[in-house]
């Protein structure tokens, strides 16, 4: 490992912690699940378009990516085109409180109509900027160290988003609309550059790119390439696809509770509590699991986690089931999203990197799409239980495949190491 990497590694790990600490507290002001379907909801009463917007926002985030692998394969370093990039992920939200603002002088259609060119604009961002991003860590921390930190990085977003969630709870009670929506977004917009300050503290090393400039053409026949040569990937890509489906069933949990089985609102802000304390908590240990023993192994643990999560919540015949339920869920949670990434940098050689990044992301999109909307049409046709066995069926089978036909990466390598030499 370059020498430079070694000697900057604490402060390396400090500034993205920060980073990642204060791009959860702007979350918190203007969360994708709450907040802004809120201020959504204050423009339109479609179902469609309230529900849309976190799938937006996610898939934004996950298709883009693999395009612009070509073009961060070639940098010597991550860091300037990573902050480029970054900018057009983080105006936005000061996008989103100039809409709140101007939204009664201009109507709810029109605000609506630019409040949702602003989320693409963000999502897009995201996405484009999330193969550098990931390529940057990968540089800049060992592989033994890339669990934790970003399960030490998730737990610190998580916390201060729930701070920042409380505060923005606060704001939208004491204030009018649309100056309360204004104000959240403001505040998300200043602590997105208290982050992109953190992040652009990172020392990089200059490593000369050691594959020369593809053309789209060229780049597209290696991504074939990566795909037909290396089935042990294919198979942690089917993985994380069908992954998705084990999630499916959680969003339903709260409504499940409260109408079915009678679950009081306080209760259900303790629940939320218990999934994000159980996130907080298993983000670093998980992650660090992962860097000692193996990332594989928590993987499948936290996919486990998910099948029983969807099994006592459909067998639950008491409200108080459900803080297992959601703890679980936490866990499960951790498992697929922070877990995923980590153990996605194990695969290829680093100039391989951005490339098997971006296919890892890519191509799970559409599964992201497609497993909400399979939840909704199960629990409408067969009720919330049909939508938790579906999750739990979903875990249960992505545990079996990650454990029968995905060796391990990080093992992988080092054996193809050791060969070659």
């Amino acid at each position: 490992m370059n020498p430079d990497i070694l000697k900057n590694l604490r402060f390396n790990y400090v500034v993205n912690v920060t980073d990642g600490a204060f791009f959860g507290l702007a979350l918190g002001f203007a969360s994708f699940v709450t907040i802004i379907p809120l201020f959504v909801s204050t423009m339109t009463s479609s179902p469609i378009l309230i529900g849309l917007i976190p799938a937006l926002h996610t898939v934004g985030w996950q298709l883009p990516q693999v395009f612009i692998a070509n073009r961060v394969s070639r940098q010597s370093r991550y860091k300037p085109m990573l902050l480029l990039i970054s900018t057009q992920e983080r105006l936005p939200f000061l996008a989103l409180a100039l809409v709140a603002v101007i939204s009664p002088r201009i109507g709810s259609q029109a605000a609506l109509l630019l409040t949702f060119i602003v989320l693409i604009w963000q999502a897009l961002g995201g996405g484009f900027s999330a193969t550098p991003w990931q390529s940057l860590i990968a540089k800049i921390m060992p592989s033994d160290r890339r669990g934790t930190f970003y399960g030490v990085q998730s737990a610190a977003a998580s916390l201060l988003a729930t701070g920042s969630a409380v505060a923005a709870g606060y704001i939208l009670t004491r204030l009018d609309s649309p100056l309360d929506f204004s104000i959240c977004f403001l505040l998300a917009s200043i602590a997105m550059f208290i982050s992109w300050l953190a992040l652009a503290g990172t020392r990089e090393p200059e490593n000369p790119p050691t594959n020369l400039p593809d053309s789209s053409l060229a780049f597209s026949r290696k991504l074939a390439v990566i795909l037909k040569r290396d089935k042990n990937f294919r198979w942690f890509l089917a993985v994380r696809m069908l992954s998705q489906f084990a999630l499916l069933g959680f969003s339903f949990y709260t409504v499940y509770a409260v109408t079915i089985l009678g679950m009081s609102e306080l209760t259900v802000g303790i629940m939320t509590a218990v999934l994000l304390g159980a996130q907080i908590i298993a983000n670093p240990l998980m992650g660090w699991l992962g860097d000692r023993y193996s990332h594989r192994l928590v993987m499948i643990s936290g996919l486990l986690a998910a099948s029983l999560s969807g099994l006592l919540a459909w067998y639950a015949p008491h409200p108080n089931w459900f803080y297992l339920v959601f703890f679980l869920a936490g866990i499960a949670n951790v498992a697929v999203w922070t877990i995923g990434l980590a153990m996605v940098l194990e695969f290829g050689t680093e100039p391989e990197r951005p490339a098997y990044i971006g296919l890892s992301n890519t191509l799970i999109a559409p599964a992201t799409i497609l497993a909400p909307l399979l939840g909704g049409l199960l629990a409408k046709s067969g009720g919330y239980p049909a939508a938790f066995i579906a999750s739990s069926v979903g875990g249960l089978f992505s545990a079996f495949l990650l454990y029968a036909l995905v060796r391990d990466p990080r093992f992988q390598l080092h054996a193809g190491t050791e060969a070659a030499i």
